[in-house]
């Protein structure tokens, strides 16, 4: 962490920035920080502008333009957060913030308006009065810890929270949301294996975009959560010019089950202000998701999603294999696009067998 690239000094030092990655250097620490971890910053290719490594952390003048319709909280999580730091959108599960730090800043990022300490809007944490709506809400059972990168607090910090959380009778599942397998493996340690043993049961979700970044040390460092019995997901998040081939897709996924990591949501890029440049669209998305399913495993294949701008939540938009429907008959296609017709059962049927 010390040593990460946070300045333009620093990193022009080590790459050659074409105009628009010096201008939308000088101008990110208006918005959203620089920050790269060494580790990260060792996978750019120093030759190519394009490099998939380089457009998610390296910041480019087009943040600075905002187009119709982004937003600064693309997700509505402001106005379902009951708690400063909670927030409740769905009946059974909740997210909670507990930093506005990461290791590395992703130029996509959702939280940009409250992440880094750049932007104009802080993000204010009340876990005390977390804790307290948690016990006073007992439909929530599912946790999910996040922020900025959780992983960034200290061993204690972190025991606390999972300790605390642990203490609500109502509370059965807590998962943790962090790029840090990703920015920073050498943090997967011994110690703070030994913390996540103590709140089993505990799922981890990373996040993955590019196949380039499963390296063998971030390899390693998921194995050693996987040996602790922690269950792994990946989020990724569809890029243009990053993960926007199927062939890429595919690879990455690949990488990920050799891993130990499942393959858990392909998201649409968030309506984030400045992310034009970085965005697909949703035909493109599904298009690769249809290449994806039934060519490989279908554990190597995510859920693809949209975050309902404005605070709709995740919906599912993968591709329909549904041609039509009658009273009596679905017409399905498969993933060649061959047809086929299966019979819908009828009460009068039903009815019929039990004679």
């Amino acid at each position: 962490m010390r040593n990460r690239i946070q300045t333009l000094e620093q990193l022009e030092s080590r790459l050659s920035l074409t105009p628009e990655e010096r201008a939308g250097t000088i101008l990110a620490g208006k918005k959203l920080a620089l920050g790269i971890t060494p580790h990260f910053f060792n996978l750019i290719d120093r030759n190519d502008p394009d490099c998939p490594i380089r457009r998610q952390v390296v910041p480019r003048m087009e943040e600075s333009n905002t187009a119709p319709d982004e937003l600064m909280d693309p997700c509505g999580e402001d106005s379902h957060m009951p708690v400063p730091g909670l927030v409740h959108r769905y009946p059974d599960r909740v997210l909670l913030l507990v930093t506005d730090r990461c290791a590395s800043y992703c130029r996509y990022c959702t939280r940009s308006r409250v992440v880094s300490g750049a932007g104009e809007q802080e993000l204010t944490i009340d876990l005390e009065g977390a804790f307290t709506y948690l016990k006073r809400h007992p439909e929530v059972r599912d946790v999910l810890i996040s922020g900025g990168d959780p992983l960034l607090l200290s061993d204690a910090k972190l025991d606390q929270i999972l300790g605390r959380l642990r203490e609500i009778p109502s509370v059965e599942f807590v998962r943790l949301g962090s790029r840090i397998p990703v920015f920073l493996p050498q943090r997967i340690t011994p110690e703070l294996l030994a913390v996540f043993r103590k709140h089993q049961p505990l799922w981890i979700s990373i996040h993955s975009n590019h196949p380039k970044e499963i390296t063998r040390e971030v390899k390693e460092a998921l194995g050693r959560l996987a040996d602790a019995g922690i269950p792994l997901g990946n989020q990724s998040v569809l890029l243009r010019g990053v993960n926007d081939q199927v062939e890429i897709l595919k690879e990455l996924f690949h990488k990920l089950l050799l891993c130990r990591v499942r393959p858990y949501y392909l998201y649409q890029c968030d309506l984030i202000q400045g992310s034009a440049h970085l965005r697909t669209t949703i035909r493109e998305g599904q298009e690769l998701m249809e290449r994806l399913r039934g060519h490989t495993t279908g554990y190597a294949v995510p859920t693809y999603v949209v975050d309902g701008p404005g605070g709709g939540g995740k919906i599912p938009i993968g591709p329909s294999y549904i041609v039509g429907m009658t009273d009596d008959r679905v017409i399905l296609k498969n993933f060649r696009g061959d047809v086929y017709e299966y019979p819908e059962i009828s009460h009068s049927i039903v009815s019929d067998l039990r004679g």
